[in-house]
């Protein structure tokens, strides 16, 4: 099931878990330091982010424990959630190569 042309705050949601499994506080802040500051994720849009992408089967939850009296469930990437992600890399640096071959060359 292709997700498509993704928009930036999920390319960096997925990104975020391309190491290893994190919690919500935790892939918010990796999402923000990978794209230099540009996705900054309310604690609702993530969390409506994190539901849907595992409702689609890019995302599965690894462990859930309590801390300070709340759940916190860890997320990790599925295969196709891994699969995705690399599309989408591959599909923005074929769009960047467009521009990028010509950067030498005089009008």
């Amino acid at each position: 099931m292709p997700i498509g042309r993704m928009r930036e705050p999920t390319y960096f949601i997925l990104a975020a878990l391309q190491d290893e499994p994190r919690h919500g506080y935790a892939i918010m802040t990796r999402a923000e330091e990978l794209s230099r500051g540009l996705v900054k994720l309310a604690t609702g849009t993530l969390y409506a982010a994190l539901d849907r992408l595992t409702g689609e089967g890019y995302l599965r939850v690894v462990n859930e424990e309590i801390v300070n009296g709340r759940a916190r469930r860890y997320y990790a990437l599925t295969d196709e959630g891994r699969a995705a992600l690399v599309a989408e890399a591959e599909r923005m640096a074929a769009a960047a190569r467009v521009v990028t071959r010509f950067r030498g060359a005089t009008a």
